[in-house]
């Protein structure tokens, strides 16, 4: 009996043995492995850099521009996520356990987002071990096929860099949008074709995406202002007006940027553009609007803006919110940072006004407490509207941020339209976002403006919205959410 319990012992050890010695190699492959995706990093993002400071008109080096951009994005996500795995599975483990019962929606939606951040909460290491294989695959195919495209690039001509005071704040840049700025150049440097009428480009998006700060650093390039002798910018209430039609017609080559916030009818439209025939040859027309049937006065396909990928919104939010500081001195803040910016939604306006308070606190306890108010403001507004708030924005809709102040328990609106500084002339009490999030004031009880962001590039728009407390939720504000008899019937469908 003694050799029989002894045998099973020593079989024991050795398979606990085994599993440490295994374990040891596989942190050990994982470490080598993420340091090499470190390393092709470094390299695939001087290449980036340097072709993003070049002028590129072939289209298949702008399409392999993009994907390296993308591919490098990614890596990055997949790194940070090996790099705060231990902290992301602490964090879980003090979610769970601090849950008894059912999960409340906000715990539900933080458990959404801690996997959407790809924590995979550090259980499932082949997980973790599948998206770095991923990754490293596709950064070592791109890099070993590198050398044409390097090759290519170098023979562009460098764009002329910005004067030093351009570089004086950490968002004093346009991120992410280089390879449909190239593109965008591309179609106004480029003669018309027969009959010479000018090319119009319609750009879509939905709001607050960063169209016109695209447009606007387009229209500020060295090239593009060269190229053209005269640039109007217009909105689509003044193209309508037939005095505009007759007199707007200056001399030389024009370029032409027009913004629509409704439609607009096909004949006023054709009035407008047989008026600006007579604009010099190699005239342009731009077209700005979130409308999709607006893309329908085009010359040619239009321009679709989407919004930044999870991993470049990501990367930007670190970026801004850490200014000089490196993110790898303080791993507690990056993970907030991460997931906060699953939070956001993809909303750029946010995302600064945000970076911008945190800059100036760099502290872990400060960046906790506005996580948790913005899960709350999250939360809520799923709750009581259905929708993520940037949605809401879009969609000109009420969003409830009563979950920024904490001396409050009354519904706190922001107010439909949603707009710009240009665009809403109001008399009222100003508050500024940043301040509200970081409860360095108390909101006033009437209505207020509420300014939101205040851009420092082009075109340096300031965003507002009305403000006010309010005792009851508009049933009409609610989301109509179809009954359970409909539910099943469309998830038989």
């Amino acid at each position: 009996m003694e050799m029989v319990v002894s045998a099973i012992a020593g079989d024991l050890v050795n398979r606990f043995i085994s599993f440490l010695i295994k374990k040891h190699e596989s942190h050990a492959n994982l470490e080598k492995k993420a340091e090499r995706l470190q390393q092709l990093l470094r390299r695939v993002h001087m290449v980036v850099e340097e072709a993003e400071g070049r002028y590129i008109t072939n289209s298949r080096i702008l399409l392999e521009l993009k994907r390296l951009a993308e591919a490098m994005y990614q890596g990055y996500h997949v790194l940070d996520t090996i790099k705060y795995r231990d902290l992301c599975s602490s964090r879980a483990e003090k979610e769970v356990s601090s849950s008894s019962n059912a999960l409340s929606l906000v715990n539900s939606i933080n458990c959404f987002h801690a996997s959407s951040i790809n924590c995979f909460h550090a259980t499932r290491s082949t997980t973790i071990f599948d998206h770095l294989e991923s990754a490293l695959e596709n950064l070592e195919a791109m890099v070993s096929n590198m050398t044409e495209f390097v090759f290519l690039v170098g023979g562009c001509e460098r764009m002329s860099r910005s004067p030093y005071d351009t570089y004086l704040y950490t968002d004093n840049f346009m991120f992410g949008r280089q390879v449909e700025q190239q593109q965008i150049m591309s179609v106004l440097l480029q003669e018309n074709i027969p009959p010479f009428a000018p090319t119009v480009l319609p750009i879509i998006s939905t709001n607050r995406v960063g169209k016109k700060t695209l447009v606007a650093h387009v229209c500020n390039n060295d090239r593009v202002q060269s190229h053209f002798s005269s640039i109007l910018r217009l909105n689509g209430e003044s193209i309508r007006r037939t005095e505009l039609q007759q007199d707007f017609i200056p001399a030389g080559r024009t370029l032409v940027v027009v913004e629509f916030t409704s439609d607009i009818d096909d004949e006023s439209w054709q009035k407008f553009y047989s008026a600006a025939r007579r604009m010099g040859e190699g005239s342009k027309i731009i077209v700005i609007s979130r409308i999709e049937s607006v893309s329908r006065l085009g010359t040619i396909w239009p321009m679709h803006i989407n919004s930044l990928s999870l991993e470049e919104y990501s990367y930007l939010f670190k970026v801004l919110a850490f200014g000089s500081t490196n993110p790898d001195d303080n791993p507690r803040l990056s993970l907030i940072a991460s997931e906060l910016a699953v939070l956001m939604g993809g909303s750029l306006v946010v995302a600064n006004v945000c970076a911008d308070i945190f800059r100036k606190n760099q502290n872990v306890q400060f960046w906790q407490r506005i996580l948790n108010k913005y899960k709350n403001v999250v939360a809520n507004n799923l709750s009581v509207f259905r929708e993520h708030p940037k949605l809401l924005m879009e969609r000109d809709r009420q969003v409830d941020i009563a979950k920024l102040v904490s001396s409050t328990s009354s519904p706190l609106r922001l107010m439909p339209p949603h707009c710009e500084d240009d665009d809403c002339t109001r008399d009222l009490p100003k508050v500024r976002f940043g301040d509200l999030i970081a409860g360095s004031v108390v909101p006033p009880k009437e209505e207020f403006e509420l300014v939101a962001w205040e851009s420092r590039i082009p075109p340096n728009k300031k965003y507002v919205n009305v403000a006010k407390f309010s005792g009851e939720v508009n049933v009409s504000e609610r989301a109509v959410l179809p009954s359970k008899k409909h539910r099943r019937f469309n998830q038989n469908k």
